[in-house]
């Protein structure tokens, strides 16, 4: 075997396996570009799973077989790249975390690891540690690693279901509803069921029950969209279906679909356009900086923020939707510095969410799907010291928020605490504290945690550090996906 066919095997989680070069090169091809013809595999004659397709995980050399003890025939791939591979060639194995398709690509590429490392502006060990599952994949790592790649951070952090069938298929009907949204199917409906579905819409959203949310919304978004063209311009009624496209915004980005993401934020904007609502434009603006966040592209992200807050502060009006949305709009601000690593921007945004923020006496509010208040404030704070390479003062911040959650807070916001919680405890090398707040936010917020991908990175680095023989860990990585 010849060096360059080794960098590429060893590029595939799970060394035992035996892949030739010119196979593998197919997959990669297949991973990267569109066929003009859909290849065919079949085994023994029998139409076999097709790695192309979501049906099973698919990652270099891990696809599924349908047969346990499939034999030693071989699956044939017959099409436009006709081929033979060992029957052997083929093992079930679960998604691949953000580090391994680091590794994977970084060969495809044709990168050492020092060259990657000097691109992403780690040293060497870092970036072998984290392809490795010895730390985790930060965001901004991520955002590096698919700058110097040359692929979208959607692309590093890959499909976090094992078996994604419902999740795409419910995806697929809302792409179609956002596609259609000026030509609605569903009528009107009475005003006192329209705001029953708001309202579950809204509370699904906050309790993170995103399958769910998923099933209401393409009816939802149709019967919203249908009612504001019949209000002849009523700001109401459009700032419903402005709303309505956050809690859309909200899987999309959860479920990783940067481009249906992208779209549903255009339609969000249009339905705030339609009349006078500077509220519903600043809650687009805050989701369009969420794309920008998501993408790794921080800088453009706060350049968004801050023609936001400019724009909105122009309005009359000092009432608690105002703070509200203006805080929020600072809380996105937070995120976006302190992964940029700018401290100063990351302390501006900071105090001027502190400063809004007491302008509320009680509990955090939740309006129009933006929480906002003293409590939110702590937590964003606590993310962007994190962020800012502060872990200790994190995890200090995080013990009496972890122990009584700031009171009007849902389980989105609880459960992004004990996942940040996770992350402090993790890089101050406490493994206890981490699986502990791991715990609690798969406990407070299921969906959440099994598929965001910090749980999921704090999750692989302390099931990669000799902690396998841990049942809770074990049932914590079935459930995401890590492990079979």
């Amino acid at each position: 075997m010849s060096k360059n066919d080794r960098e590429i095997r060893d590029a595939v989680p799970g060394r035992h396996q035996t892949h030739d070069a010119a196979s593998l090169a197919f997959l990669l091809h297949c991973r990267d570009h569109a066929l003009p013809e859909r290849p065919t595999f079949t085994h023994g004659g029998i139409p076999a799973i097709d790695p192309l397709t979501r049906n099973v995980p698919f990652h270099l050399g891990r696809v599924g077989s349908t047969e346990a003890d499939a034999g030693e025939q071989p699956i044939r791939l017959t099409g436009p790249f006709e081929r033979t591979f060992p029957c052997n060639s083929w093992a079930m194995h679960s998604a691949p975390s953000a580090g391994e398709n680091i590794a994977v690509l970084r060969k495809v590429r044709g990168l050492s690891q020092t060259a990657l490392a000097r691109q992403m502006g780690i040293t060497l060990s870092y970036l072998s540690k984290i392809e490795t599952g010895l730390r985790p994949a930060t965001p901004p790592n991520v955002a590096a690693a698919a700058s110097a790649l040359k692929v979208t951070t959607a692309r590093i952090y890959g499909d976090p279901f094992a078996d994604p069938s419902k999740q795409h298929e419910l995806m697929d009907a809302l792409r179609t509803v956002v596609r259609r949204h000026t030509l609605p199917r569903e009528d009107v409906p009475p005003p006192g069921e329209l705001a029953a579905s708001l309202q579950r819409a809204a509370q699904l959203r906050a309790n993170t029950d995103y399958l769910k949310l998923l099933q209401l919304l393409p009816k939802l978004l149709g019967q919203v969209t249908a009612t504001a063209m019949e209000s002849e311009g009523d700001a109401v009624a459009w700032g419903q279906v402005a709303d309505v496209y956050s809690c859309a915004y909200a899987c999309a980005h959860r479920f990783r679909q940067p481009d249906l993401a992208d779209m549903i934020v255009s339609r969000q904007q249009w339905a705030a356009q339609q009349t006078w609502n500077p509220e519903a434009v600043a809650a687009a603006a805050r989701n369009e900086a969420g794309t920008y966040q998501s993408a790794g592209e921080y800088s453009d992200g706060l350049a968004i923020i801050e023609r936001a807050i400019v724009q909105y502060e122009r309005t009359p009006g000092d009432d608690l939707e105002r703070v509200v949305h203006l805080g929020s709009l600072h809380l996105r601000g937070i995120v976006l510095a302190s992964r940029h690593e700018d401290a100063n921007a990351t302390a501006d945004h900071v105090r001027r969410a502190k400063a809004m923020a007491e302008r509320i006496s009680g509990p955090d509010v939740l309006q129009h799907n933006l929480t906002f208040g003293q409590g939110n404030t702590a937590l964003y704070e606590l993310a962007a010291q994190i962020e800012l390479n502060h872990p200790d003062k994190a995890a200090e911040v995080a013990a009496p928020l972890l122990k009584n959650p700031p009171a009007g807070l849902k389980p989105s916001r609880v459960g992004r605490l004990a996942i940040d919680a996770a992350r402090a405890h993790l890089a101050t090398k406490d493994l206890v504290g981490a699986e502990d707040a791991l715990k609690y936010a798969f406990h407070v917020a299921p969906q959440m945690a099994e598929i965001h991908p910090m749980a999921r990175e704090v999750l692989r680095v302390l099931w990669t550090l000799h902690q396998r023989s841990r049942p809770d860990l074990l049932a914590m990585a079935k459930r995401s996906g890590l492990a079979s």
